[in-house]
């Protein structure tokens, strides 16, 4: 089995829980489609919750790649939380660590994300919108 998703909001903050191995052959597009379907209806909060993936490999990466890319395109935030130390680890050795806010777990990576939103509201970006989406869940 792939990786899993659901989507819940908080306040002004879309939570984005990602479950399983995020590995090749897993659902590495309908990811990517659904964090576009958050940021085109307005979400610019994104918290990626990996408490739940042992393992992530190039699929993961790319998808992590991409969002981050999708997000600053559109002046949204994204953090990640719950990652462990091999995912730490493997987002390390690729350098893409740099890349990325990482809090501890989701009420961490919430404060986080607000703090840099207000960061970004004070220089003129787009204010923070309420995403208007469902959840969503993919499964191999």
């Amino acid at each position: 089995m792939g990786v899993r998703i659901s989507i819940r909001f908080k306040d002004d903050a879309s939570i984005v829980s990602l479950s399983g191995k995020f590995v090749a052959g897993s659902d590495g597009p309908f990811l990517r489609q659904k964090v576009k379907e958050l940021i085109d209806a307005g979400a610019r909060k994104l918290l990626f919750d990996f408490s739940d993936v042992p393992y992530i490999d190039s699929t993961g990466l790319g998808f992590l790649a991409g969002s981050r890319e999708m997000a600053g395109e559109n002046g949204a935030s994204i953090v990640l939380s719950g990652i462990n130390s091999h995912v730490r680890r493997i987002l390390d050795g690729v350098k893409l660590t740099q890349f990325f806010e990482i809090a501890d777990d989701e009420s961490a990576g919430l404060e986080r994300l607000e703090k840099l939103r207000q960061g970004t509201k004070a220089k003129g970006s787009p204010k923070a919108a309420r995403a208007k989406s469902q959840p969503a869940t993919a499964e191999d």
